[in-house]
């Protein structure tokens, strides 16, 4: 190789080098700016002190996080339907075959004890009460001369003309003459009730629901004729489950409401507890007798209200809500002086939609006490109220 080519490619490789080193420098210089730029944008980490004054540091409350134990009469209660019927109803019947003449009332009609309701004809029980009157009339003057028989049979037997044998023939003609008055007596009795029941009167006071003979219609004994149902008390028939039995005890006191009468609230009281349950749908009935001395329900009816099981005298309640667990421990927490204080509840009776509790111990009315679910919330934390916002709601509100 000559001089000129070895002095060309020592200039050649000479510049290759400068190039990288200056593509080399521009790298470190842009990776340096980088950095410089990513590391201005941290914060600095926070110092111990920051940490701790953040986890001690008041928390603020709005008045929905807080409520105030007030006291309230709480009750259980058990949802109630059913149907109202009378109490006291009936089925007038004729007691004897013939036509009905006439039918003195109709349906609706109020009836007192003891009013007329209906004719049917008596002509064959008029002839079949004269028949049994001239037997008894036969049967008394049959008996008058046995009678005379025998005082006459006394005195010969006295002075010895007839035998002990004819005079005990003639006392047994008397006892049967007796015994066929005193047969002839009921038989006229029977016919005289027959021509009694002829005239249908009213067993109870009531309204007639339902009239089911009519005049010239022919009626034999045991035949419906009307229907009288008593409004002035009736019992609501309702299913309770079975599981709720035993919480219900007679006496206890329902109400209800009916179709058609608005906001009116009616009552009832449970009298009996049927002892076995309702095939198929293992509810055992309960029978409620409800005053209706004012006439306004009617038999029929369907009602639907509750029963109450268990009610308190006015106790310190609290929304459920308030309620924590802690190892099997129950508490609430309660602001005191700005700060949340730990307080272990016994707690009663729930209300029927659970949002409220008796509390028996632990609690006094007027405490102000926790009810936002809040993970962060535990005994020491310092609270302040929003000061936009208003005082705490009362426990009942705060159910709602």
């Amino acid at each position: 190789m000559s001089a000129m080519q070895q002095v060309g490619a020592s200039g050649g490789s000479s510049r290759s080098s400068r190039w990288i080193l200056i593509a080399v420098a521009v790298v470190v210089v842009l990776g340096g700016l980088w950095f410089a730029m990513h590391r201005g944008g941290e914060k600095p980490a926070a110092t111990p002190e920051k940490t701790a004054k953040e986890a001690t540091g008041p928390l603020e409350l709005a008045s929905a996080d807080v409520a105030r134990v007030e006291l309230r009469a709480l009750s259980r209660s058990l949802p109630l339907s059913g149907s109202l019927l009378p109490l006291v109803q009936t089925t007038v019947k004729a007691k004897v075959a013939g036509e009905v003449l006439d039918m003195a009332v109709r349906e609706g009609q109020s009836v007192k004890r003891g009013d007329l309701l209906a004719h049917i004809d008596i002509k064959n029980l008029k002839a079949q009460y004269d028949s049994q009157a001239a037997a008894l009339e036969k049967a008394r003057a049959d008996l008058s001369i046995a009678k005379t028989n025998l005082d006459n049979n006394r005195v010969m037997l006295e002075q010895h003309f007839i035998s002990k044998n004819a005079f005990d023939s003639a006392s047994s003609t008397y006892e049967a003459a007796a015994a066929s008055v005193r047969a002839a007596e009921a038989q006229a009795r029977l016919a005289q009730i027959g021509l009694d029941d002829a005239v249908v009167r009213a067993p109870i006071s009531g309204i007639v629901s339902k009239r089911m003979a009519q005049p010239g219609e022919k009626v034999s004994p045991d035949s419906p004729l009307l229907a009288i149902v008593d409004l002035s008390r009736l019992e609501l028939e309702a299913l309770a489950p079975a599981s709720e039995v035993p919480a219900v005890k007679v006496g206890q006191r329902g109400h209800f409401h009916v179709s058609g009468y608005g906001d009116r609230m009616f009552e009832g009281r449970v009298e009996r507890i049927n002892p076995t349950t309702e095939e198929g749908s293992r509810s055992i009935k309960l029978y409620l007798a409800v005053d209706n001395t004012d006439g306004a329900l009617r038999g029929g009816m369907f009602a639907q209200g509750e029963l109450v099981l268990d009610k308190t005298a006015p106790e310190p309640a609290i929304p459920v809500a308030a309620v924590r667990s802690d190892g099997g421990v129950t508490y609430v927490l309660v602001v005191e002086d700005g700060k949340l204080v730990r307080h272990t509840v016994t707690l009663g009776l729930h209300t029927q939609d659970e949002s409220l509790v008796e509390v028996r111990e632990g609690l006094q009315t007027g405490d102000e006490i926790i009810v936002a679910k809040i993970d962060a919330l535990k005994a020491g934390t310092i609270v302040v109220m929003k000061a936009s916002d208003s005082a705490p709601a009362s426990a009942s509100a705060v159910a709602k």
